[in-house]
């Protein structure tokens, strides 16, 4: 709240104000009553008139400033809490957004900060004005008439029981709500992100059913925690309206007999009706409180998760070279006791080429990610650069690592800026350099505006194949001194695979290159080759060896060559 402090302490201070402008109307209207038409004094009508409406402009006044301040606080607040939500997921591992489903952070970021805005706001308005305002009409009553003022003593309580009540049954709704809103931004999110898919397999009307529960129940909650407040409403009227019964009842009997002026009985109401108002308010203000509690409870959920990988005090920023060692290494996921990696030891030369290969579910993918730290070791360690990864700067260490995944992500922009992820300040001519050394340039020269070239959300305009060879030609402008082709090249055809493959050994000597591949023809020319099998290596060698030496690898080799005969 620091950046708002100044509009966060100024709004309840003018909402004070404004209410001492309210309170001070209804007591000149008894004075107007009582004193200028009691008497007929027409001059002393007309200066208490004037001074009415001075108090009802300046509560104008100070309620529309309050109420801008309010706003800059409360929303400004919820802004600084999305954004140090949203920094947070950023230094999340894999296994942290393994705990936390996308379409529950998402809510998180949007929906539930926005009710923190919104309450936020009315902490410094509502919360203010209803207390002051019950307290303030409160004083003036007693002031007016002690003895009529025991109506409180009855729908006061009454009021408190009633909201202790609806209260306590309205939390555990609310936070249902936000769970029931997680299900319909799930589905939302995986439908939109695959319609593709949906259309191509014709199931359009399954997936509005799906959608349809997740809806349903939402709207179900949803109804469940408005009838609570909608039944609140009506209760509190008939509570406000007997106190004003009751008071002209017992204030008209004063009246009558002159203890109690006509105007200070019309004033008395307006405070009773200020003061139950007051407490409408308070109700409505602790309804939208439990919903953003509920909101409260999720923010600091993901606030307070530590993420897993940490680094040491004084970290290693440089790598003495692009090496790799696993010593002895086991791994599991988060939640699980199974392991899925089991007692890997294997050294990777710098410079040099590693094939893996595997059925799948063989954990090749898992292995490779333990490298820049995506996921940290179970037992064991991997060493980079003849140093524990665990020791290193995070940030240097996958600066140094360049990882290209089977589905990897263009963002919405230019090819040039989707390059430039891998350096922000490289030139054209590096750019260039990279997308040929990936074989992509070959396409993107065909291009009018060239790098200039337009890239939809998620590179929906380019192919598979072409998607891939941008990913690694940005993977290449890290100049890294390890790169990791995660089956980043099953989309592409095996004659542009080849060149590739040449390009890396030819261009990229010196540098680190693993490569975990289905076709054996992606790493065949590999410097050694890894076979993995249900989480273990199961053979490790040249291509030829492996043909005579490794069941698995040979059963690979035979099936795609039959399938290349057929």
């Amino acid at each position: 709240m620091k950046k708002y402090i100044k509009f966060a302490v100024l709004s309840p201070i003018l909402m004070i104000l404004e209410v001492v402008a309210d309170i001070a109307i209804p007591y000149l209207m008894s004075r107007i009553v009582d004193v200028g038409i009691a008497n007929q004094d027409i001059e002393y009508v007309l200066q208490i008139g004037l001074i009415m409406i001075a108090a009802a402009l300046l509560a104008i006044t100070f309620g529309v400033i309050s109420s801008n301040y309010g706003a800059k606080a409360g929303f400004g607040f919820a802004s600084e809490v999305r954004l140090k939500l949203y920094k947070k997921i950023q230094g999340f591992s894999f296994a942290n957004l393994d705990k936390f489903t996308v379409a529950s952070l998402i809510t998180r970021l949007t929906n539930d900060c926005n009710t923190l805005g919104q309450v936020t706001m009315m902490s410094l308005r509502m919360a203010v004005r209803a207390p002051f305002m019950m307290m303030f009409a409160l004083l003036m009553a007693l002031n007016i008439n002690a003895s009529l003022a025991k109506v409180f003593v009855v729908s006061i309580p009454v009021l408190l029981i009633v909201l202790i009540i609806i209260l306590s049954k309205a939390r555990p709704l609310f936070l249902k709500l936000q769970t029931r809103v997680d299900r319909v931004n799930a589905i939302i999110r995986e439908n939109l992100t695959a319609i593709r898919v949906v259309k191509s397999f014709n199931r359009q009307a399954h997936e509005k059913i799906r959608f349809k529960e997740r809806n349903d129940s939402l709207m179900f909650t949803a109804l469940k925690a408005i009838t609570l407040i909608v039944f609140l409403m009506p209760v509190l009227n008939v509570i406000i309206y007997s106190t004003i019964i009751a008071v002209l009842w017992f204030g008209g009997n004063q009246v009558i007999t002159g203890s109690m002026g006509s105007g200070e009985l019309i004033s008395f109401i307006t405070y009773i009706t200020q003061i139950l108002m007051s407490f409408m308010m308070m109700s409505f203000f602790f309804m939208q409180l439990l919903r953003a509690s509920a909101s409260v409870t999720r923010i600091v959920e993901v606030i307070d998760t530590e993420p897993e990988i940490k680094e040491v005090p004084v970290p290693i920023k440089d790598l003495e070279d692009g090496s790799v060692t696993f010593k002895n290494v086991c791994f599991c996921y988060p939640e699980s006791t199974e392991k899925t990696l089991k007692n890997i030891n294997l050294h990777i030369n710098s410079g040099e080429v590693l094939g893996i290969i595997g059925s799948t579910g063989s954990s090749k993918s898992t292995l490779v990610q333990l490298i820049p730290r995506l996921y940290d070791t179970v037992e064991g360690s991997v060493l980079v650069g003849n140093e524990d990864v665990k020791r290193y700067d995070i940030k240097a260490l996958r600066d140094n690592v360049a990882f290209v995944l089977q589905n990897n992500t263009l963002f919405s922009g230019t090819l040039r800026g989707n390059m430039k992820w891998g350096n922000e300040n490289a030139t054209d001519e590096e750019i260039i350099k990279a997308l040929k050394q990936a074989q992509a340039w070959e396409f993107v020269s065909r291009y009018n505006d060239g790098l200039d070239h337009i890239v939809e959300q998620g590179g929906d305009n380019f192919s598979g194949g072409q998607k891939q060879r941008l990913t690694i030609a940005r993977a290449l402008l890290k100049s890294p001194k390890i790169i990791i082709l995660d089956d980043s090249t099953s989309a592409v055809d095996m004659a542009t695979d080849a060149k590739i493959q040449r390009a890396f050994k030819e261009e990229l000597s010196d540098v680190t290159t693993i490569i975990i591949a289905q076709r054996v023809s992606s790493i065949q020319h590999a410097d050694r080759v890894v076979v993995m099998n249900e989480g273990e290596i199961e053979s490790l060698g040249k291509h030829a060896e492996l043909l005579s030496s490794s069941p698995i690898y040979r059963e690979i080799y035979e099936s795609q060559q039959k399938g290349v005969g057929v």
